[in-house]
């Protein structure tokens, strides 16, 4: 058994600051013999589920912890440092009751107590000290600060209010790294804890895993501080290199004088038992409910009443055999539902999207394996029909493999948080949070921060940045491998060589938390039952646990995605209704019959199509010439790597330049859309099932089983389908190389479901850009206008369809680009917010003012605005590209009368600011009829200059 233990351990997660990644801190405890370790990150408890499953992993006894942020005031004040001092306190979850009171307490120092640090205050501590154990820290500790003052009684009286609410599970922590001021503290620790009988306890302030990692714990000290590790100024600068992960022997080496303390860290460890459950599911619960109805009989009455609003109009629903076919499906469906419990996430996911469509916020057709629902195309949560697409609800819930439902739902990128603010109220921000993910350091990132804090001349960092390959998420290692010219200047340069291996110690650790871009979670139980949180960037909470370690525990995420997609078509559709008095019903369109728009796809006129946009994907559809929705599912899911080899194939017989061949005669019906080829996943599914007679929830089992290229597997899932298939009457021969044409496949196959909701996005937009070409393009200009470069694409684009963009202008241009002129009118204006200088205040001064009357000159213009706001910088942009051009004068003589006019306008509104126009019959004489200069305009090729530098492009 193991005669110490690390209760005061810091990892990467202490931000910047802990130099120990959780991997190599638990595999070095092991490999030091320690049964137990704790992780007690400053104010968070970001790596806890991590720490807590490489402990199992390593034969190590976990032990969670933070070392909190304690005033001794209240939380509610917000005092200087120096009125209301803020102390470390290192706190231990005994058991599951320690546990939660300790996510509560996390939550509490940031969402209540942040000032500074996230504080926690003795009410809430008392409140919440059940089941936890409290050690009173380092230098930083209440306690400790009292000693090393030489405030003994206040020193007393703090450990003693400490003893008050923790009892036996109080300690007095000792550390020694060599510091005087530790030294002395430790003195009198002792005797504090000979007067009042609280225990010892020993500890090493662990920042990082090896003492040699100590220059690593600077170096991020220095990137956290923007400051260099030569910096004679700098305030967080180490003062010691023993913040390690010591051994048994140098503890017991180091407290030889105070073996108790040893054993006590033991003893503690003792007494923590936190069992963490892995795999079970927290399903959040809708609410309310009608009166009488449980979510299962509530999901099933929205549900057939959903049935006949979709097919009660349409031809198939008089069908008989189609009515029951879909009645059946339906009820399939809401039987697994029901039995794996998805009733209440059905429900929750219905309502918000029910919300967004009552408020007119746009959402998607579907994303994922999810549009293979009938229950969720009947909920209106999708706008895929799965009975006319032949989609799987087995691709998207396998009732033979227990898993989370994911439906990720696209709303309007302009306004999802409408959306997430509704679930917000409606469940209670107690309820709610968005999901943390974490910036790592990428490499060039850290080389380039590495490079700023050992003072590296920029020149040499920036060369060694830029010679690491552009490749998603290549490492430095990798850069080092394949860069011959990095690896060079490496063994060349001594400096560079040193930057490379510090930032390879320092290569993707966490640099800083932010919100994941979709990932919200709803609990049925306050969240700080499961997770800690955190203020997020918005007014809705974080998480402290990755989306990843949020699934483990069982909380189930949702997606909520901002599509700048669906933004386009929403301002597409406004512009058409503002303009024509009735706007295209898209849900409506029949997607296999629009000339139109099937002429523009096989033109491959698709710049700013959703998913069709790329030069490549355009030359497909050129070479398909499509006819059908059928066929733009096919390109969305061929247009990738691997399946994008067959296209060729798919392309020639389409047009019946080579023979349609099938695996097997009877497969036809399966794969005739598709010419032959398995594009998609659920024909592999469907394959299994018409021929090896699997039930779809197995062949989905087969799909991910074949999908993972293990040998074992492969040969296992073999001798299966084919007895299923001889089961069947098929010859052994067929089943074999059907077999073998699925394992080929399986790489390559995308979900349909997927496939066929990204079609008809492809096609909604397609279709608007065939039939109101002027509102699309300004659509799609307004969605790019933070880009320059995209601007002046879609720029030529527009010329190219003959519709004229023409310069902004002060007197009718709008914040966006936008259509402007009669029906027969293709011109677009540029919007005031497309022009370098010119801000929102500004344009919003502009427009203001107008409503009053036209401007009739410059100097009309400057008396009227706001020159806060609308500054001589802004006129000058305004001027240089072209938004004047409508008043009188050249821009030449606009810009040589600027001066004049704005010093003239200043001094006549400070007279009317200061009411001298008005007293005594005042009147004003200004003469605001001032001739310009007599001068010619600038040239074309400026006029053209000064548009590029100001707008991007050329007018």
């Amino acid at each position: 058994m193991s005669s110490f233990v690390h209760l005061h351990v810091h990892s990467e997660y202490s931000l910047l600051d802990g130099a120990a990644r959780v991997e190599a801190l638990v595999k070095r405890a092991a490999e030091l013999g320690m049964t137990s370790l704790a992780l007690t990150d400053h104010g968070v408890m970001y790596g806890a589920v991590a720490f807590y499953k490489a402990c199992l992993q390593h034969g190590l006894k976990p032990i969670i912890g933070c070392e909190a942020y304690y005033t001794s005031g209240s939380i509610k004040d917000r005092g200087t440092r120096q009125e209301q001092p803020i102390y470390h306190l290192i706190l231990l979850a005994k058991n599951e009751t320690g546990y939660r009171n300790l996510m509560k307490l996390v939550s509490i120092g940031h969402l209540q107590g942040f000032h500074y640090k996230p504080r926690i205050d003795r009410e809430h501590l008392a409140r919440h000290a059940e089941g936890l154990v409290a050690l009173s820290a380092c230098l930083g500790g209440e306690v400790s600060q009292h000693l090393l003052h030489d405030r003994k009684e206040e020193a007393r009286a703090a450990a003693l209010r400490y003893r008050d609410i923790f009892g036996d599970d109080f300690y007095l922590e000792l550390q020694d790294h060599g510091l005087m001021e530790q030294k002395k503290v430790m003195k009198a620790m002792i005797e504090l804890s000979r007067e009042t009988g609280i225990p010892l306890v020993a500890t090493n302030d662990v920042h990082y895993v090896h003492e040699d990692d100590a220059a690593v714990q600077d170096v991020l000290l220095c990137i956290g501080t923007g400051t260099t590790i030569d910096d004679p100024e700098r305030k967080l600068k180490p003062q010691t290199s023993q913040l390690y992960l010591k051994n048994a022997e140098a503890m017991r080496s180091l407290f030889a004088h105070v073996p108790e303390a040893l054993d006590n860290s033991v003893r503690i460890a003792e007494k923590c038992a936190l069992e963490l459950e892995f795999g079970r599911s927290i399903l959040p619960e809708f609410r309310p409910l009608p009166a009488g109805l449980t979510a299962g009989q509530y999901l099933r009455r929205l549900c057939r009443e959903g049935l006949a609003r979709r097919y009660g109009g349409s031809g198939d629903w008089l069908d008989g055999e189609f009515r029951r076919k879909a009645e059946e499906r339906l009820a399939y469906e809401l039987d697994v539902i029901e039995r794996m419990g998805y009733a209440d996430y059905f429900l929750i996911v219905w309502d918000f999207i029910r919300f967004a469509h009552e408020q007119g916020i746009a959402t998607g057709p579907g994303r994922g394996s999810s549009a293979g629902s009938l229950v969720a195309y009947v909920l209106h949560i999708t706008d895929v029909d799965p009975l006319r697409y032949r989609l799987l609800f087995e691709r998207f819930l396998n009732p033979e493999r227990v898993s989370m439902p994911d439906i990720d739902i696209d709303f309007s990128d302009e306004r999802r948080d409408e959306v997430i603010d509704y679930v917000v109220r409606k469940y209670g921000s107690e309820h709610v949070a968005q999901i943390i993910t974490f910036g790592t350091m990428a490499a060039r990132a850290a080389v380039r921060d590495v490079g700023r804090a050992l003072n590296v001349p920029y020149a040499e960092v920036d060369r060694a940045a830029k010679l690491i390959p552009h490749a998603l998420g290549i490492t430095l290692e990798e850069a080092l491998q394949t860069s011959s010219e990095l690896k060079a200047l490496a063994a060349k340069q001594p400096k560079t060589a040193e930057l490379l291996d510090m930032a390879r110690k320092v290569e993707g650790m966490p640099r800083h938390a932010s919100t994941h871009a979709a990932g919200v979670v709803i609990s049925r139980e306050p969240l700080t039952e499961y997770v800690p949180l955190q203020e997020g960037a918005e007014k809705t909470a974080l998480t402290q646990y990755t989306m990843e370690h949020l699934e483990a525990i069982g909380l189930l995420k949702m997606d909520f995605l901002g599509l700048r997609t669906l933004s386009i078509i929403e301002r597409t559709l406004g512009w058409i209704e503002q303009r024509h008095g009735m706007a295209p019903k898209l849900q409506e369109l029949d997607m296999d019959r629009d000339e139109a728009t099937y002429a523009l796809l096989g033109r491959g006129d698709t710049t700013g199509v959703f998913q069709l946009e790329s030069a490549g994907c355009r030359r497909v559809l050129r070479d398909l010439r499509p006819s059908g929705f059928e066929d733009i599912i096919s390109v969305v899911a061929l247009y990738r790597p691997g399946p994008m080899d067959f296209i060729p194939q798919f392309i020639q017989s389409k047009h019946g330049d080579i023979e349609v061949s099938y695996p097997h005669p009877s497969l036809e019906p399966i794969l005739r859309d598709t010419y032959g080829i398995i594009v998609y996943q659920e024909q592999i599914m469907q394959i299994a099932s018409a021929m090896a007679g699997f039930r779809l929830g197995e062949a989905d089992l087969l799909r991910r089983a074949v999908s993972k290229k293990k040998r074992e597997v492969l040969d296992e899932q073999r001798a299966h389908f084919v007895a299923g298939a001889l089961g069947q009457g098929y010859a052994e021969e067929d089943a074999h190389r059907v077999y073998d044409m699925i394992v080929r496949f399986a790489d390559y196959g995308f979900p349909r479901a997927h496939a066929t909701a990204y079609a008809v996005l492809a096609f909604r937009m397609a279709y608007l850009k065939a039939h109101f070409p002027v509102e699309f393009m300004a659509s799609m200009l307004t969605a790019v206008m933070g880009s320059q470069r995209k601007v002046a694409e879609y720029v030529d684009e527009c010329r190219r369809m003959g519709i004229a963009v023409l310069a902004p202008d002060v007197g009718t241009s709008g914040v966006t680009f936008t259509p402007v002129g009669g029906e027969e009118g293709q011109t677009i204006r540029i919007g005031l917010a497309a022009v370098k200088n010119v801000g929102t205040q500004a344009i919003e001064a502009i427009m203001r003012e107008r409503e009053n009357g036209p401007f009739e000159s410059l100097f009309d213009f400057c008396r009227r605005i706001d020159l806060r706001v609308c500054n001589k910088r802004v006129i000058e942009s305004l001027i240089g590209c072209g938004a004047m051009d409508g008043l009188p004068g050249n821009r030449a003589q606009k810009i040589a009368v600027l001066d004049y006019a704005v010093e003239t306008a200043v001094k006549w509104q400070k007279d009317r600011d200061e009411l001298q126009l008005s007293l005594l019959g005042f009147e004003e004489t200004t003469n605001w009829d001032i001739a310009f200069p007599d001068m010619p305009d600038i040239s074309p090729g400026q006029k053209l200059e000064a548009e590029k530098e100001l707008l991007g492009l050329y007018i």
